[in-house]
């Protein structure tokens, strides 16, 4: 990780509420999110947690861009969702997809404290683009969205290798026959890009074939180097909200979310009431009527395991590699070099249209980056000659 962004982490820190602060911030441009590979945040400095909010406020729940889309809305991004028993597992996973018709499916992991419906937009892009060849699906991992652990099981473990043999578990219990199984290709944000860089050799050795694996935001060395600051980011998150509708409004004007059509349908999925019994209150929530689906601060025991030698990992895998980055300078060392030998392809998403992309590129820029995935499928596609198969990277 470059010296510049490291420096950028410790001053942002500097001027956290409660913590030592420099008089203004001047030099605050455009929004700038750090450190932020467990989930996006608002900038420290400039947003805290939004003061109380009375039942009776209407100016949020009249602006139709913070009107909450319904999680069970999906069919406007996905043709069916299921709940996948997983015994083995001991859960119940909720996944989503699109019709699953010819050769391939992407297969979509979210990042921590978010769910599959992160990826509605892009679905519905990709499907635009690419759906008469290749499927999507996207699953909320335990302890997130509406994935529940089977009667008298737990889902406490988030460890990498559960969420890894989760993963697995799913693509058998989808595809069970290897030899009629589609074409997959892995796809990851920040936490979940370590889930699927995992999971690929294992699927591999199932005898899946899998033609790529797209890494979207996260890096080893920057995510390392951000662990020390995640408790003092994550105060400046509010405990709670009092309506759906403010809650998508703290995430869009945090900039946590970029793209007011993905906020709307994405931040109600990563949610639930006060008195959920889905998930257990880590603390009074000063009566906020929804809180956090996945607190943050709870999963803190995993945050390194989650990313201990991703690049290692990264760079070994025996398949098409992609990086998608917000910025480049969130390269450490390891994948500066292997990007130099030509080991993977990077990109670094742009924004269309003076659009800001921050850590969630998915939900940021969801047609630039579902046009960096079709190419990336395509390029990795069989190639026949005279009648031949050549066989992909990693193909057996």
């Amino acid at each position: 990780m470059s010296s510049l962004y490291r420096s950028a982490i410790s001053a942002r820190i500097a001027k956290l509420p409660n913590l030592p602060q420099s008089d203004g911030d001047e030099d605050y441009d455009e929004p700038d999110e750090i450190a932020d590979s467990l989930g996006s945040l608002p900038s420290p400095g400039k947003m805290g947690p939004p003061p109380p909010v009375s039942a009776t406020r209407s100016t949020s729940i009249q602006i139709p861009e913070y009107t909450p889309i319904r999680p069970d809305a999906y069919g406007q991004y996905f043709a069916q969702a299921l709940q996948v028993e997983l015994p083995t597992r001991g859960l119940v996973v909720r996944a989503y997809h699109t019709h699953l018709r010819g050769s391939g499916v992407m297969i979509m992991h979210h990042g921590a404290g978010y769910s599959a419906l992160s990826f509605a937009c892009l679905t519905k892009e990709l499907d635009e683009m690419i759906g008469k060849d290749v499927g999507i699906l996207a699953f909320d991992a335990r302890r997130h969205g509406k994935t529940v652990p089977m009667e008298g099981q737990s889902d406490d473990n988030l460890s990498m290798d559960a969420l890894v043999d989760d993963l697995v578990a799913l693509v058998q219990t989808m595809f069970k026959d290897v030899e009629t199984a589609p074409v997959l290709m892995l796809v990851g944000h920040s936490m979940g890009g370590s889930v699927v860089v995992r999971a690929c050799p294992k699927l591999q050795e199932l005898k899946y074939v899998v033609s790529g694996v797209a890494v979207l935001d996260v890096v080893e060395g920057t995510a390392i180097d951000a662990l020390p600051h995640m408790h003092a980011l994550l105060e400046t998150r509010p405990e709670g909200f009092h309506s759906e509708e403010e809650a998508i409004e703290w995430h869009l004007t945090t900039h946590a979310i970029n793209n007011p059509a993905s906020a709307r349908i994405s931040v109600p999925s990563i949610l639930i009431p006060q008195e959920s019994t889905v998930a257990p209150l880590t603390r009074a929530n000063g009566g906020y009527a929804f809180r956090w689906r996945t607190p943050l601060k709870s999963t803190a025991p995993y945050w390194q395991s989650w990313f201990e030698s991703l690049s290692t990992f990264f760079l070994s895998i025996r398949t098409g590699r992609l990086l998608i980055l917000a910025g480049r300078e969130r390269l450490d060392t390891m994948l500066e070099i292997g990007h130099m030998q030509g080991k993977f392809q990077l990109k670094v998403m742009t924004g269309r249209g003076g659009t800001y992309v921050g850590h969630l590129v998915h939900e940021d820029d969801p047609v630039e980056l579902a046009e960096n995935l079709r190419e990336f499928w395509e390029r990795n596609q069989r190639i026949v000659v005279k009648g031949k198969v050549i066989k992909r990277v990693g193909e057996a």
